[in-house]
């Protein structure tokens, strides 16, 4: 049974993608307070693509909420009523072209669960075709780096690569595949 009690809620922000809503509530321990919540309308989506040689792919882009360049696996966001491994099918080739035949999905997290419901899933891609890509209009700056599983992991154990589903997923394959 839920500990907190909600005494009112009002929305304070809506777009898109999210919605802050502020409630005013009663908390565990019987004491009034607030608390904001970030509710987002799509799924988050990793993921992982190896090729036979243990090869993967980064992408790199500005983010805006960090004002820092990026390189993080293939991701983005799914409707929230369609099944993750279409969307995950769907930005892979998006963002780099790439077609895999075996899917595997290797991982479910809530992203910041102290302040958000967004909902994260993560998948390996492997047995891969290239393709052509088809960035959306957000991800011009989008660079594809094919490089060694080794080095990505590398990036991760020294903190180059800090997106939280890139750090998930490629601890979670090199967990997988024994590395």
């Amino acid at each position: 049974m839920n500990p907190w009690q909600t005494l009112s809620s009002e929305e304070k922000y809506d777009n898109r993608w999210i919605q802050v809503v502020e409630h005013q509530v009663i908390n565990p321990a019987g004491g009034k307070g607030i608390y904001g919540k970030v509710h987002f309308k799509s799924k988050a989506i990793g993921i992982v693509a190896l090729d036979q040689d243990m090869n993967t792919w980064l992408v790199g882009q500005w983010r805006y909420t960090l004002n820092e360049w990026s390189w993080e696996i293939p991701e983005g966001g799914g409707a929230l009523d369609t099944d993750p491994i279409e969307s995950a099918k769907r930005e892979l080739k998006e963002e780099t072209g790439l077609v895999a035949e075996r899917w595997t999905m290797i991982q479910r997290a809530y992203l910041s669960n102290s302040v958000s419901d967004e909902e994260g899933f993560l998948f390996l891609a492997e047995d891969l075709t290239q393709q052509e890509s088809e960035l959306e209009d957000t991800e011009a700056d989008l660079k594809v780096w094919k490089l060694p599983f080794k080095d990505a992991l590398q990036m991760v154990l020294t903190g180059k690569i800090t997106d939280s589903l890139s750090v998930m997923g490629i601890l979670k394959v090199a967990r997988l595949k024994g590395l």
